[in-house]
């Protein structure tokens, strides 16, 4: 029979399954190769085409490294926490839990019938409490540590609590809140508990904290800034709104060096490590303190009841604004300071005169989120709110405004404005009519823009005037110093990762509160399993829905927190518990530390680019931070990252005929005459377009109004326009691998995404040149059989052409794929199987060779070639990979242009190690040259070795 792809690929498929083939073992004596796919969100649309891409690049390298020899980890599992299936049970009541086992499912079942080669024993879903019990774990260890300077890396917080009970809080460093408090030994042990759980939180690597987040109504929780565009959710397109709560937040700022130090030593893609530098952001500089001007808001916080405002000393008298530059340089020209709108100095700053305008200008900063205030440069807006402070080294009186472009959780919250030194400061002053204050001889134009050069010598600054750049930075840091005033520091853009959303479909945090302070529960609890609810709603009195559970305490008697935990919490380790094989789960662990020793790392990860400063960063925190506490090895949890390209949708349009009224008709015309009439273009279903050409009666049966469609054809056809866009369903571009599947089979699929373009390009798919792919595999198997389609291959010795053809497919796949290469493989498997063809090569020792290595690229057909070859089922997977002899492809022969007074006539293969008489011996010998000689004597033989013959007669 011809090739049957419907029924050979599902027989491989349930063979695989029943009898594990690609099932790992730990403890193999081959070297080891951990292949990852950045595991998917089960989403109840299933796959699209372009949704396999990085999975059949990974499975392609996964199958080739097994066939190198190497013990192979390519498994697969489920993001399965998520937003949409929350909102669905919103909408519907369905519990998450039901709504997520249907949609794995079906991701399963079209991704095994994509003949992917994973480890399914290992499977991972994060919204299992098998699973989650060790997320909610690791949190307890973060919980339970700080991060001692000193030594660089994280401790179990019972080492700070024995250094406060032995030495007090002298000497400690660590990266901790501002507010920490000074204290002796003494005081430490005679302090109650809730005060010392109280300064331990200061310095816990995941503590609470009023924090400004990005609340979104619509959704009832709060979203990450990377879950947050234009001011709305990503998910759902919601408005945004700046808020203060008290949230759970990770330091993932005490990592921050070692963050930017590690991408140094992984091959990652260069503009990937540049996002995460430029998140991470740092900066050295100076730390300085403005005073503030004190009477009035002196007089303002003796009446306060609130006393924890953070960036005051104890005396209320000595209230400061401390701001971060790196251009303490700068310093003379600051002509006033800016602080966020939701900074808590600001009803303390705010006058009675000026508080109508204040509070109408934070009313508007909340409906910005954080990434557009940043990303607006262009508007200039603010608010004076009354109050002053004092330059701490010429006392200069510099107005206090406020400013959505300053944000509260960056630095201190404020900024001192140098408007002849920076372009943002220099429209604010001109806008607000503020003082422009040259400070540098070598600054020019300033009543028209800043300039931020270094170059020069300074004026108008005082004790630094004369000095240039290099000379007057110590001179600064040094005065500031000796005042109390400042210090030099180094400072970074990323803060510390708000943990917790206020939703149901999350890993509840093991935590309960005890007079108003959180406590971890007991390890042996562990999973904290989500409690059943009857509304998947915040409560009416606004806490989240857990607040709805029944009962629901600890030990019957404490509150639970009753936020859970972020979507990036289960992706942030998940690579670990792959590395246990399902005997082993059953330990205590998150993974064997056999396992971890053995797998190490992860040595490829593919998947996109988007979760550069998410899921990559948070991972990388989490693995260094494991590492320091000795549960796991390596300081980076990926070698090597490949960032895959998408795959964009191709659409079609149909033109519908406008009337004289502006009216939409039910008439058609096709894309090639549309500009002879007044259209309107409407997206057609791809999926009944084929090569641009419209089923017309596909089309009529879409959808009852259009059932009487007319159109206008050309040549007899409806042709659709065509443009490249984002594949969605709103653009019925979608196109589902199943239909793909269904009409030429897996390995066609597998092979055309390859196809499709380099990797790490985005390309849009065009099924137009897919019955070309399907057409070489039907080669391919016609290689193997005779006309009648009876099975049959020689075992005759092969030629030199069909070795040399070999061993170039042998080559070329073997470094495309190390290279990553692959759609340039795919093009060289149809010149190697046109080039045998053309051999009528059936040879058992060319065949066997080919089909290993195609089987990569193509495994079902590849399975069936091999067991037809007598080879033994299931042994394809872990065969050995053709050795690459290069003889075969050293040219010992040329095909020499025999030319006559000029013109070439023919070509004789000769001997390239024939030298120039015996060239001329053997042109002249030939019976075909001699009938172009017709007896006749040529006059002159030349001969150019290796390039040309040429007889003059």
């Amino acid at each position: 029979m011809d090739y049957q792809f419907r029924d050979l690929e599902k027989k491989w498929q349930q063979f695989w399954a029943e009898n594990q083939t690609y099932k790992v073992d730990n403890s193999s004596p081959k070297p080891k190769y951990y292949v990852l796919d950045m595991f998917p969100y089960p989403s109840g649309a299933g796959l699209h085409v372009g949704h396999p891409l990085g999975y059949i690049a990974s499975d392609i390298f996964a199958r080739y490294k097994r066939l190198k020899g190497f013990n192979v980890l390519h498994p697969m599992g489920y993001d399965s926490f998520g937003l949409p299936a929350e909102q669905y049970a919103i909408q519907t009541g369905q519990h998450p839990t039901l709504t997520t086992e249907q949609n794995i499912a079906t991701y399963r079942r079209q991704l095994d019938q994509i003949g992917f080669s994973f480890d399914w024993s290992r499977e991972v879903r994060t919204s299992d409490p098998q699973y989650y019990k060790w997320t909610q774990w690791i949190f307890m260890q973060l919980f339970n540590s700080w991060y001692n300077l000193e030594t660089d890396k994280a401790e179990p917080i019972e080492n700070l609590i024995q250094r406060f009970v032995s030495k007090g809080s002298s000497g400690i460093q660590a990266v901790s809140d501002d507010e920490t408090l000074s204290f002796t030994a003494d005081e430490w042990r005679l302090m109650p508990e809730r005060q010392q759980q109280e300064e331990l939180l200061k310095y816990r690597l995941t503590f609470l904290k009023e924090s400004t987040v990005n609340w979104c109504p619509a959704l009832g929780t709060v979203l990450a800034n990377d879950e947050v565009k234009d001011g709305v959710s990503e998910r759902g397109g919601y408005p945004v709104e700046q808020k203060k709560m008290m949230q759970w937040s990770m330091r993932i700022t005490a990592y921050a060096d070692r963050l930017l130090q590690g991408l140094d030593n992984i091959d990652w893609p260069d503009p990937l490590k540049e996002m995460q530098r430029n998140w991470i952001g740092k900066s050295t500089g100076a730390s300085v303190r403005f005073s503030l001007i004190p009477d009035a808001i002196k007089k303002k916080l003796e009446e306060s009841e609130d006393r924890k405002v953070l960036s005051f000393g104890e005396d209320l008298g000595e209230a400061f604004i401390e701001v971060f530059t790196t251009r303490v340089d700068t310093i003379f020209g600051v002509s006033f300071l800016v602080v966020a709108p939701e900074h808590e100095l600001v009803p303390f700053l705010t006058t009675s005169e000026q508080k109508e305008e204040i509070e109408n200008y934070i009313s508007q900063t909340k409906k910005k989120s954080e990434l557009d205030r940043m990303a607006d440069a262009k508007t200039v807006s603010g608010a004076f709110t009354g109050s002053y402070a004092l330059n701490p080294l010429n006392g200069a009186k510099i107005p206090v405004w406020i400013a959505d472009y300053v944000l509260a959780g960056y630095g201190t919250g404020a900024v001192m404005a140098v408007p002849s030194g920076d372009q943002r400061d220099w429209l604010f002053a001109n806008h607000f009519n503020l003082p422009i204050i040259q400070i540098l001889d070598g600054q020019k134009d300033i009543e028209h823009e800043a300039d931020a050069t270094k170059e020069g010598r300074y004026l108008n600054s005082d004790f630094i005037n004369g000095l240039t750049y290099q000379e007057a930075i110590p001179a600064l840091i040094e005065r500031l110093e000796q005042l109390d005033a400042g210090k030099a520091k180094i400072q970074y853009r990323m803060r510390d990762a708000i943990f917790g959303r206020q939703r149901y479909w999350g890993e509840p945090v093991p935590v309960y509160f005890k007079d108003g302070l959180p406590y971890l529960i007991d390890e042996q609890d562990l999973p904290l399993v989500l409690p059943e609810v009857d509304k998947y709603l915040p409560t009416e009195s606004g806490e989240p829905p857990l607040g709805r559970a029944k009962d629901w305490k600890y030990r019957d008697q404490y509150e639970y927190e009753l936020s859970t935990m972020p979507g990036w919490a289960g992706s942030s380790w998940y690579w670990y518990r792959y590395m246990a094989s399902p005997e082993e789960r059953s330990e205590n662990a998150l993974a064997p530390q056999s396992a971890i020793e053995y797998w190490k790392d992860v040595d490829l990860y593919i998947g996109g680019s988007e979760h550069a400063t998410g899921h990559l960063l948070y991972s990388r925190f989490w693995n260094k931070f494991l590492k320091d506490l000795g549960y796991v090895n390596e300081e980076e949890p990926f070698k090597k990252l490949i960032n895959q390209g998408m795959i964009q949708g191709r659409s079609n349009f149909i033109y519908r005929i406008i009337d004289d009224e502006g009216k939409g008709t039910n008439k058609f015309v096709s894309n090639g005459l549309k500009d002879q009439y007044k259209t309107s273009s409407v997206h057609v279903d791809v999926n009944i377009v084929e090569n641009d050409v419209l089923d017309l009666d596909k089309f009529r049966k879409s959808r009852e109004e259009y059932s009487d469609a007319e159109f206008i054809l050309e040549n007899g056809k409806y042709i659709c326009g065509v443009e490249v866009e984002k594949m969605s369903k709103s653009k019925f571009n979608v196109v589902n691998p199943d239909d793909i599947i269904e009409r030429y089979g897996a390995d066609t699929l597998r092979l055309y995404e390859m196809f499709l373009g380099p990797l790490e390009q985005s390309k849009p798919w065009n099924t137009n040149g897919i019955e070309g792919v399907f057409k070489f595999l039907r080669k391919l198997w016609r290689l193997f059989h005779d006309e009648q389609f009876n099975f049959k291959v020689s075992n005759e010795e092969p030629t030199k052409a069909e070795l040399k053809t070999l061993h170039k497919i042998i080559l070329k796949v073997q470094e495309d794929i190390e290279r990553f290469s692959f759609n340039t493989s795919v093009s060289s498997f149809m010149i190697c199987v046109n080039e045998l063809t053309d051999l009528k090569c059936n040879k058992r020792k060319i065949l066997q060779d080919l089909v290993i290595v195609l089987a990569a690229y193509a495994p079902h057909i590849t399975e069936e070639l091999w067991t037809l070859l007598g080879n033994e089922a299931g042994s394809l997977s872990y065969a050995t990979y053709p050795k690459f002899n290069p003889d075969y492809l050293v040219e010992d022969e040329f095909a020499y242009p025999i030319s006559f007074n000029g013109k070439m006539k023919m070509n004789l293969n000769m001997p390239l190690t024939l030298e120039a008489a015996e060239i001329e011996k053997f042109v002249l010998e030939n019976d075909d040259v001699q009938k172009y000689l017709d007896g006749k004597a040529p006059k002159k033989v030349i001969v150019v070795k290796g390039k040309i013959v040429n007889l003059v007669v």
